[in-house]
Parts: C-alpha cells; sequence; structure tokens
C-alpha cells in the first residue's frame, strides 16, 4: 500500500508542508531508538475520509535490551498522558482536535510539534500484546498499539500474544530487543547459540506469527523497515503482528536522519471493490438458491459493514449467522438473525446450515467450529459464495469467490440484485422466524433463576447480566466453556458488544484485553461498561494485568467465575474417552488421581491483593446484586461467584454440531472404547466441498 503524501492530500485534514527551498538536504541526527518512535508518532490511517493514529502508545517492560534504547527514547518523547487530553491515546481521529497532530510540551527531540507517544506499563509481555490486540480490534483495525521488550524471555513471552493477533487479522506492532549486531562480545546475556548459524537469535520464534518481520541490523535500515511495518499493519488484507527485532547497539547508535523520514504519513485503508465477472457470477448464485444462509464472520466488524448487511437482509430477507467473530453483525432481535453457527451455535442456524442450497460466506475464514469439521452442510447440492477481503478465504470450500472489503461487496450485491426481483420464498422467512422464536424459548429456560438462594449456574451468570446491560456494555471472553455458552445464547444489542476471541482462544487473553477496550472507548471521559469473564483456569493464566487497571484507574469489571479447574476440558475429556483426567484442581487422592478435596484456593483474595474491590456473591440473589454494584463502579472491581454443576433445566443446550476431536483408535478402557465408537459413527458424515 502507498502512503499518501503530504503534497496530495485526499481530505481537507491531511498535513502538508512546503516545498524545499534549498538543495541541501535537511537531516536530524537521532539514535535508532528515538528516531523509530519520532517516526510512528507520525503515522496515520485513514479511511472514509476519517484519519486516525496508527501507533496511538506503547506498551513496555524494561530490561538490558530496550532500557536505553526504546525506553530512552520513550522519555524524550514526551510520553507522559495529560489528563486534560481526551485523546491521550489516540483512538479518535483528526475531525476532533486533541492529540490527533500531537501536542508537545517541548519535548520530542527539539521539535516543539512532534506529537506525544504515550506510555503504558505492563506486567507480562504475552499481556501486553493482548492488551494492544484489544485496543486494536474495539478501534476497527485503524489504530494500534506497540510493545517493547528486553531481548531473551521478554521477546520469546511475546509469542503467544503475537500468534493471537496474527490468527485474528488484528494489527500490532512489536519491537523485541536482541542480541548485538556489532557483536563485541559473544554471546551475551541471554543469547541463543546456534552452531550452524550466528545470525539467529530467539527472536526468530516470531517469525512465523507475523505478518511482517525484520532485524534492524544498521540505522539506515530501519527506513524501509518501518515503512514496510506501517504498509503491513494498515493493510485490511495483510494485517497481524509485524515484529522490528532491534538489536540493542543499534538502538543506541545514533544517525543522520533524512528530515522527510518523520513526514506525517496517511495510510489508506482501502475498500476494494468486487470485480464485475466475479460479481455477475455472484448475482447468478444467489438468484436461483432457494434455502440460501449467510455465515457472517469477523470481515463484517473489520469493515464497518454492519448496516450494510441489515439493509441486504432487509431486501432479500436472506437469514444471517455468525461465527464467533462475526456474531453482532446483526442485532439479537433483528428478523433475519438466526444465532451463532457450528459446534457452539443455535440449533436454528445448524438446521439451517444442513439444508442451504447456497452458502454466503461474509468476511469468515470457517474454522472447523463453524463447518462443525466438515459435516454441518448436508445437502448434496450445497454451494458456497464468499465474499472476503483475501483471495486465500474467498476460495475456500471449493467457492465461488468475491473478492471485496466486506461493505463494498455487499453494496454492489445489494445494488446488482435490486432491480430483479429476488427475494427468499414467505415459506422459508416464516420457516427461520418461528425456529428462531423456538429458540429463545430454550435460551430463557438456560437462563431462569427459579431459587434466588441457590448458588447459580454459569448460564444463570450469562442470564442475571443479561437482565442487567444496554447496548453500552461490552463482553470479552476467549476459552473455557464460556464461549460456547455465550455463542448459543448471549443477546448481543450492539455491534461491538460481543468481544470473544475464538481464532486463538487464548486463556488469559480477557483481563488485558478488557484494559485495551477500555482505552479504545476512552474510559477516562465517556465510561462503557467493560466486562472480562473469566473461569479459575483462565484467571490463574494470566491475572498480571489487574495491577495495570489499577494503576490507570480503569473501571474494569472482572467476573471471576470458580468451578475448580478446566470445567471446559474436562467435558470434552469425558466425550472423547478421557476420563476428565488432569482437568481438575484437587487434592492428589491416595490412589494417585486428583479426585480429593477442591484446593483451598482464594482468587477473591489474590485478586484483592492486586488491588481490586471485591464483591463475593454466593447466591443468585448475591449475584444479581454484585453485578449491578459492579456495572455502576467508578474504579476496577471484581465479581467473585462460585457456579454450580448445571442441571437439566439451567444448563446451556447441547452442542448442536460435531466438532472432530480425535479418539484412541485403540484402547483398553471403556470409556475410549465407547467414544471411539461414536467418533467412527460422527466422521463418516464429513464430506469435501469440492
Amino acid at each position: 500500500m502507498t502512503p499518501t503524501s503530504p503534497e496530495t492530500p485526499t481530505s481537507a485534514e491531511t498535513p502538508t508542508r512546503p516545498a524545499s527551498t534549498t538543495r541541501t538536504r535537511s537531516t536530524r541526527r537521532l539514535t535508532t531508538a528515538q528516531a523509530l518512535v519520532a517516526f510512528l508518532a507520525r503515522q496515520y490511517t485513514e479511511r472514509d475520509g476519517r484519519r486516525h493514529r496508527l501507533i496511538s502508545a506503547t506498551w513496555g517492560i524494561f530490561g538490558h535490551g530496550n532500557v536505553a534504547g526504546i525506553g530512552q527514547a520513550l522519555v524524550e518523547a514526551g510520553n507522559g498522558i495529560d489528563n486534560g487530553d481526551a485523546n491521550a491515546y489516540g483512538n479518535t481521529n483528526a475531525h476532533s482536535g486533541g492529540n490527533a497532530h500531537g501536542n508537545s510540551d517541548g519535548n520530542g527531540y527539539g521539535s516543539r510539534t512532534a506529537p506525544r507517544m504515550p506510555y503504558l506499563q505492563g506486567r507480562n509481555e504475552q499481556a501486553m500484546v493482548h492488551a494492544a490486540v484489544g485496543y486494536a480490534r474495539q478501534s476497527g483495525r485503524l489504530s494500534a498499539h506497540a510493545v517493547t521488550t528486553s531481548i531473551g524471555p521478554g521477546a520469546t513471552n511475546l509469542v503467544t500474544g503475537a500468534a493471537l493477533a496474527t490468527i485474528n487479522h488484528l494489527p500490532v506492532l512489536l519491537l523485541p530487543g536482541d542480541i548485538f549486531a556489532t557483536r563485541p562480545a559473544d554471546p551475551v546475556l541471554q543469547q541463543l547459540e546456534v552452531p550452524y548459524a550466528g545470525d539467529v537469535s530467539v527472536n526468530d520464534c516470531l517469525r512465523p506469527v507475523s505478518r511482517y518481520f525484520d532485524r534492524v541490523t544498521r540505522p539506515e535500515a530501519l527506513i524501509p523497515a518501518a515503512l514496510q511495518a506501517m504498509r503491513v499493519l494498515a493493510d485490511p488484507a495483510e494485517t497481524g503482528a509485524v515484529t522490528l527485532a532491534l538489536p540493542q547497539d543499534v538502538q543506541a547508535e545514533a544517525y543522520d536522519w533524512p528530515e522527510e523520514f518523520f513526514a506525517e504519513r496517511v495510510w489508506p485503508v482501502r475498500r476494494p471493490a468486487p470485480d464485475a465477472a466475479e460479481l455477475e457470477a455472484a448475482v447468478r448464485a444467489v438468484r436461483s438458491a432457494r434455502r440460501p444462509l449467510i455465515v457472517a464472520g469477523g470481515g463484517v466488524r473489520h469493515s464497518g459493514a454492519e448496516e450494510t448487511l441489515a439493509a441486504f437482509t432487509a431486501a432479500t430477507r436472506i437469514p444471517v449467522a455468525s461465527t464467533q467473530a462475526g456474531k453482532g453483525s446483526l442485532r439479537h432481535d433483528h428478523p433475519a438473525d438466526v444465532g451463532g453457527i457450528g459446534h457452539t451455535g443455535t440449533a436454528t442456524a445448524g438446521e439451517l446450515a444442513r439444508t442451504a442450497d447456497l452458502v454466503i460466506g461474509v468476511g469468515t475464514r470457517y474454522t472447523d467450529f463453524t463447518t462443525a469439521s466438515g459435516t454441518l452442510f448436508e445437502n448434496p447440492a450445497v454451494r458456497f459464495l464468499n465474499l472476503n477481503i483475501t483471495g486465500f478465504d474467498a476460495h475456500k470450500l471449493a467457492a465461488l469467490p468475491l473478492v471485496a472489503d466486506a461493505r463494498t461487496g455487499l453494496e454492489a450485491l445489494t445494488s446488482a440484485l435490486a432491480g430483479r426481483g429476488y427475494r427468499v420464498d414467505p415459506a422459508y422467512e416464516t420457516e427461520y422466524t418461528g425456529a428462531k422464536e423456538a429458540w429463545e424459548e430454550r435460551v430463557e429456560a438456560s437462563f431462569a433463576t427459579p431459587d434466588p438462594t441457590a448458588r447459580p449456574t454459569q448460564t444463570q451468570v450469562l442470564g442475571l447480566l443479561d437482565t442487567l446491560v444496554t447496548e453500552e456494555d461490552i463482553l470479552i471472553n476467549a476459552a473455557g466453556s464460556l464461549p460456547g455458552d455465550l455463542h448459543k445464547l448471549w443477546r448481543t444489542r450492539s455491534r461491538d458488544q460481543y468481544h470473544v476471541e475464538y481464532g486463538y482462544s487464548c486463556m488469559g487473553y480477557e483481563i488485558p484485553a478488557a484494559i485495551g477496550v477500555l482505552l479504545a472507548t476512552e474510559a477516562r471521559t465517556r465510561p462503557r461498561p467493560v466486562w472480562a469473564l473469566v473461569g479459575d483456569g483462565t484467571y490463574l493464566m494470566n491475572p498480571t494485568e489487574i495491577v495495570t487497571a489499577v494503576q490507570e484507574n480503569l473501571p474494569l469489571k472482572l467476573v471471576i467465575l470458580q468451578n475448580h479447574g478446566y470445567a471446559s476440558i474436562g467435558g470434552l475429556s469425558e466425550a472423547v474417552g478421557g476420563e476428565r483426567f488432569g482437568t481438575a484442581y484437587r487434592h492428589r487422592a491416595p490412589d494417585g488421581g486428583f479426585t480429593g478435596p477442591p484446593l483451598p484456593v482464594d482468587l477473591a483474595a489474590n485478586a484483592a491483593s492486586l488491588g481490586l474491590h471485591v464483591l463475593r456473591a454466593t447466591t443468585v440473589d448475591d449475584l444479581r446484586k454484585a453485578l449491578a454494584e459492579a456495572r455502576d463502579a467508578e474504579g476496577p472491581t471484581c465479581v467473585y461467584v462460585e457456579t454450580e454443576t448445571p442441571d437439566t433445566v439451567s444448563g446451556p443446550p447441547p452442542a448442536q454440531a460435531w466438532w472432530d476431536v480425535p479418539v484412541a483408535e485403540t484402547a483398553s478402557r471403556p470409556a475410549a472404547v465407547k467414544a471411539r465408537e461414536e467418533y467412527d459413527r460422527q466422521v463418516a458424515a464429513r464430506r469435501r466441498h469440492l
């Protein structure tokens, strides 16, 4: 992608600079780290005439690999947060003034017009990436954060977060320190020695999980590397984790940088339109379909195509099922919304998928949860039409491809169908709206709390939240049994309410991601209730950023559901013959198994020790009051509840479609033998869509 130069503005707000009046090349002497920070502070994205800071803040934990480089540069960049600056984190655009162009207090390498680079203090490197990802998703991928670490474990801790960002197509800039480029001493502290290659460091672990990777071994090499990094971050098809590995000696080395490197650059986020021939083929496919079904994925949200999708369904009456990333593309009460699809989806969407003759994927990757591992779309005549900004995803399942931005593509498809009188048969519309109403009755049964003095089940916790939230609330989750319950049952009220990370389904994502979301929603000036829902297993994975929420006084609302172990994997283990082995948090019994009493772990006390205000709930009534108090709280607050094992009344509906988890082909234990028999029966239904 080619950025807009200041001399060729695309809008009234595009910055300009005077033409040079001399042939003398102007330079500025800075360290590599100083130059990088100054460069990042002047990068913008633009889409639909609105500009955003591309890199609006930098997370960091400092060690010997970055403290004297990026750390020192951030000090000089005037990184302090001005409480009076509504745009301190750069999540708004230039139209609203504020800090979009930066308001320097005289810092910033001698330039009074230099934008600030806000600094955020993290406690765990993986968590910092999760926070940056949460920020990027809430910002519509138009604004991102950078993350700086030292070398060694600080750098390798980035790998999980980088994989999550790349899999979910969410931008984050990683700036790990690296070993000396000049090798004055070899090896240095935390250096990985590879006998067959002298240019390999632990940072090479980041190559396969990054959309772009470069090691800046000379100051001048930063110029092309930084430009390429911005190109990828702003590219709606290519975006993900971008890594610039920075040797610690190069970070501190000075160089005479051309002033042009620090000019403001605007990176247009394109909306490619569909090819005319592909569009015509798509129109023919839709017009010939009798039982079409839309599968809305995360691309709908990334494109901001929710209203366009609603207009398309209003014109055609085609029902819309959603993936985890696409849930919220339509409000839960929209007539065409039939809920989640796939293994964790609704019965309504599952039955429509089994009988569909045309599946229209919009911005979806078709993971195995969506396709029920290739067993969901049973109609022998089913065909696929995939609208996606990447050709790679558009061609999946041997589909007719419609390679385009989701919003642009839906607009074109709606317009092309407008004069041709297409609309689904009224009987089909009556069928799916009736099935939707029946599913709502199952949701109500799951949410019901007949005994206010009883310990709540997990689905009753969701039901109590459901009665409390408005379209302003945002729910964040990633792993365990909660994603399945949420996908089936949650009534999404706004386009950004449902924030479930299920591309990587990473335990420990929720708390730091909530911090990123709070920063993106301007928590200091326009609070929105942001809920991080975690089980005890997830909490123990990554609670460290609670301290950051307390430090920044962000009104995080953390809900801890204590069920004494890995409940989700326990259930899966039982289903595949694993007999729940190693999934309970219990004392070891005399027979060697973990079947003793529950461990005396007090997660509420732990959360309180990290600075949260904690509300303990033991009954349904307690929980109702605690959730309401937490929602109104102005500071970071935790609701802790021990959940009951669900019964047949208040438990969630079972899985509505299969998911392939291979079962032992030979076994002596009856549980595994029985599970294999069921596996063989299910796998026989899988088909290749060719």
